[in-house]
């Protein structure tokens, strides 16, 4: 049931020249040289980069489908009109910039190629790189979900028909609702947000149900007991035990979210 991929071994091999619509199909590259040099319309689908030294390199319109690059160092090349599809990176120095510029037109694929990208930033330790690529994979994941969902192409409507739409539909939902509340983990100025619209929530609930609400200083009061309240530095006595306990299990998830924020920023430096 097994046929012979022939997969081309090309070991301790060097680019010596500039390389122009050429295919190098289905290739095994172990230590790899070429500096300084330009690859124009390459095919390199399938092939693996292993151990390679790519530095200073312009690929122009070359295609690294369901390529693999280990251990490469691409320190300096530039990409224009490449293809990525189904690429994967491991522990290879690339630059930021090519998620700017090399990413899918479609979501689904975008999302895979900036997710590889961030495992391999963080590998090396470029934390600025995994902002950047975490930044790119929210956004295509957002999409991608939406689209999932309510998009009448008819890729989407194939894949996701009856209780998968309902069921991506649902998971939209929760990645729109922590895109809200935290940025899904990235954003500490929407968690700020957050906080601030509870503030506000107890605000008006304080002067609503507590004091005299047509009075402006009623909700002038309300608002300076309110992050009071919010961090358990004054515990009303007129407040009911649901209320407070409500106060406390919110209290307690953003400071969580904020922890994890703070932790995650740091592991990654």
């Amino acid at each position: 049931m097994l046929s012979e991929s022939n997969r081309r071994d090309a070991t301790d091999k060097k680019f010596d020249s500039n390389v122009t619509d050429c295919k190098f199909l289905n290739y095994l590259f172990v230590r790899l040289v070429a500096k300084k040099r330009h690859f124009t319309n390459v095919d390199f689908r399938f092939s693996i980069f292993d151990t390679c030294y790519l530095r200073d390199c312009t690929f122009d319109s070359c295609d690294f489908t369901g390529c693999r690059f280990v251990g490469t160092n691409l320190h300096g090349s530039c990409f224009s009109g490449c293809k990525f599809d189904y690429a994967n990176f491991e522990r290879t120095i690339v630059d930021s910039g090519i998620l700017a510029s090399e990413c899918s037109p479609h979501e689904n694929l975008k999302m895979r190629f900036a997710r590889t990208l961030r495992m391999n930033f963080q590998q090396i330790g470029d934390a600025k790189a995994v902002n950047i690529a975490i930044g790119v994979e929210l956004q295509a994941t957002g999409i991608h979900l939406h689209k999932c969902w309510n998009s009448s192409e008819s890729y989407y409507r194939k894949k996701y028909m009856k209780w998968k739409r309902v069921r991506v539909f649902l998971e939209w939902l929760e990645f729109k609702v922590l895109d809200f509340t935290w940025g899904n983990g990235e954003s500490t100025v929407k968690l700020l947000r957050a906080i601030t619209v509870l503030l506000a929530l107890v605000t008006i609930n304080d002067a609503l149900v507590f004091r005299d609400p047509v009075l402006l200083k009623s909700y002038a009061e309300a608002m300076v007991e309110a992050p009071q309240i919010f961090v358990g530095t004054l515990v009303p006595t007129h407040y009911s035990a649901a209320y407070l306990t409500t106060i406390v299990f919110f209290r307690l998830v953003t400071f969580g979210f904020l922890m994890s924020i703070i932790i995650k920023r740091f592991n990654r430096r």
